[in-house]
């Protein structure tokens, strides 16, 4: 489902009170400019007529006179599995995608489909796999292979953390700042952790989405430091965990303890961009509130 407006103003109308009173009612939504209007967008009809009304009885938002900020509801923001995976398209096209590709490859255990999917195409020769070199798979016009090994997983573990992951941090991403964004996201940090991975291990079969939630973890994270928001508040002990796991898998402990090959490639790159995107996106986001 395509995020809905909620208000149409002039961009002369100031909506900083208002966007206050959403934030901290824990309310989804992004603002943009369409020439001489300033456009309110929420995940859903439903919470853009609650928005609309909140609007009309508090216009100022925390600013309005006479306001008892702490008696106030909260809209409604969606709820229910269906609802969620309808406001949150790309999220669940994303996941599916993963359990295609999982089902199909019965989680790595079948490889011969997943040679249309990895960084390089290969061919199985009894136990060995053998690499198209990387130039010429790009030369034949296989550039989906930059983005197509973050829909691979090895086991049933790999996938479902990886995905639940997903579920958590893309839907904050999707509702606070739009279905295009987190579609193009997702798109940039699968090419650069891929990439990444490649350069730093060569050819290989490596998959799954774990660098792009280490992007999304960064873009997150460091937007959410330039322009708070509770979509974007995470938990300190999310952040430290995350990076503790990404130090012990460089110095090799994962592997030690029995978890296989770690792409650590995609893990440092994938947090690089995102710090990136996160960077520039919440300075964007800042300048706009001021």
């Amino acid at each position: 489902m395509k995020p809905t407006a909620a208000l149409r103003l002039p961009v002369a109308e100031n909506l900083a009170g208002f966007v206050k009173l959403l934030r901290r009612l824990q309310v989804p939504h992004r603002v943009t400019e369409e020439g001489p209007e300033q456009v309110l967008w929420v995940p859903t009809p439903q919470l853009a007529e609650q928005v609309r009304a909140l609007h009309q009885r508090y216009p100022e938002g925390d600013n309005t006179p006479g306001m008892a900020p702490a008696a106030l509801p909260a809209p409604r923001q969606p709820s229910g599995l269906w609802r969620q995976l309808r406001a949150s398209p790309v999220t669940a096209v994303v996941l599916l995608a993963c359990l295609l590709v999982g089902g199909i490859s019965l989680l790595g255990d079948n490889l011969a489909p997943l040679h249309w999917l990895t960084f390089v195409d290969f061919h199985l020769e009894g136990d060995y796999a053998w690499f198209v070199p990387w130039l010429p798979t790009l030369e034949a016009g296989q550039w989906w292979r930059l983005v197509t090994p973050m829909f691979i997983h090895f086991g049933v573990l790999h996938l479902v953390m990886n995905g639940l992951w997903y579920w958590e941090l893309g839907r904050r991403i999707e509702w606070r700042q739009g279905s295009l964004v987190l579609a193009g996201l997702t798109l940039l940090f699968a090419t650069v952790s891929n990439l990444t991975q490649y350069l730093w291990s060569g050819p290989a079969l490596f998959g799954g989405l774990s660098g792009v939630l280490y992007a999304l973890l960064g873009h997150l994270w460091l937007f959410n430091w330039l322009a708070p928001s509770p979509l974007y508040r995470m938990p300190k002990g999310v952040l430290i965990m995350m990076l503790a796991w990404l130090g012990l898998c460089l110095l090799g402990a994962a592997s030690a303890l029995g978890f296989g090959e770690i792409a650590n490639g995609a893990h440092l790159g994938g947090l690089l961009i995102g710090s990136i995107t996160g960077l520039l996106g919440g300075a964007l986001a800042r300048r706009k509130m001021g």
